[in-house]
């Protein structure tokens, strides 16, 4: 499971196992097709996203769901719903933390957490 967390609340908790539209070996064939790929070549799968238990969009974490690993993703789904978007881009301030664990619960990459900033030149 890939947590996400946004100011300190959970934003997704999803499952990188289940309901991926190709697995990663459709996706090696698929990038080596136009190109060649030599030793230590990344292939990103893009966004880890669940659908609900109805087949479609996932639904939020506080709703039950398994909630979001994309802000745009998440944006995108309250759009079709609603008609509009009502979760925010981030702005400065804003917190950010991800964590990948195995079936048994150990952390595969350790967590990863980001504030965002102002760069001033």
């Amino acid at each position: 499971v890939m947590e996400v967390d946004l100011n300190g609340q959970p934003l997704g908790r999803a499952n990188a196992g289940t309901d991926a539209t190709f697995s990663l070996a459709q996706l090696v064939a698929h990038a080596a097709k136009s190109r060649n790929l030599g030793a230590g070549a990344i292939i990103g799968s893009g966004t880890i996203s669940n659908r609900d238990a109805d087949g479609g969009p996932g639904r939020p974490v506080d709703a039950g769901g398994r909630g979001y690993s994309c802000l745009a993703e998440i944006r995108m789904v309250e759009t079709i719903r609603d008609g509009k978007p009502a979760t925010p881009f981030m702005q400065f301030g804003d917190r950010v933390g991800i964590e990948m664990h195995d079936d048994d619960g150990a952390s595969i990459f350790g967590r990863i957490d980001q504030t965002v900033e102002k760069f001033d030149v």
